[in-house]
């Protein structure tokens, strides 16, 4: 009976000589709009359904009052909000060496999404956007800002792009955190965020 290298080395001697090119994964998204206008309504109704919600700027509102709006029966009379945003200067300051222990009692981070991924609702982060990577998963409620213009149809689209590819660390958050392990009764906030809520918000958006 041979062994493994036995028959590893025999493998390796009987190989092809020319290598065969990779298949083309085609990108399954011909039935998704082909502008990111129309890519939103599907986005927003892929975020409800895992959880996540859909808050929108009012006519004289800044991001901070939205943010305070859309959250108010869920935080404490002075929330700590740590941002990750020039829109929103918040009252806790995050830093690229800050110690992850140090974020235990953020109340809101505020974070811009890398892009949005319609086919699911989530949205990506890398280590640019997060500047403490655990920040997405310590504080209480996680608000998120994303260009409408930087929504992908789907998951292999998101895989397709350079910015994915090319990231140190990179994260998709797909709703608040969640599990229905225990008597198959729903708790969110589990072992991460307790909401997750996102705003349609350009880069170039005032705060």
């Amino acid at each position: 009976m041979k062994g493994r290298n036995d028959i590893l080395a025999a493998i390796r001697a009987n190989k092809p000589a020319l290598k065969a090119p990779a298949p083309e994964v085609p990108s399954f998204d011909e039935a998704y709009p082909t502008d990111t206008t129309g890519l939103w309504p599907r986005f927003a109704d892929a975020l409800a359904l895992m959880g996540g919600s859909v808050a929108e700027i009012q006519e004289g509102q800044s991001l901070e009052d939205c943010i305070r709006a859309t959250l108010a029966d869920r935080l404490p009379e002075q929330p700590i909000i740590a941002s990750a945003v020039p829109e929103l200067t918040g009252n806790r300051r995050l830093r690229e060496h800050d110690n992850p222990k140090t974020l235990h009692d953020i109340d809101i981070a505020v974070l811009r999404a890398r892009f949005g991924v319609a086919e699911t609702g989530s949205v990506c982060f890398t280590e640019k956007e997060l500047i403490v990577n655990a920040v997405a998963y310590l504080a209480q409620h996680l608000v998120v800002l994303l260009d409408p213009a930087e929504l992908v149809t789907n998951i292999h689209r998101a895989y397709q792009r350079d910015d994915y590819k090319n990231a140190r660390y990179t994260v998709f958050h797909t709703g608040p955190s969640a599990t229905a392990d225990i008597e198959g009764v729903l708790v969110r906030g589990a072992q991460g965020v307790r909401s997750l809520t996102v705003i349609a918000a350009s880069v170039d958006t005032p705060g």
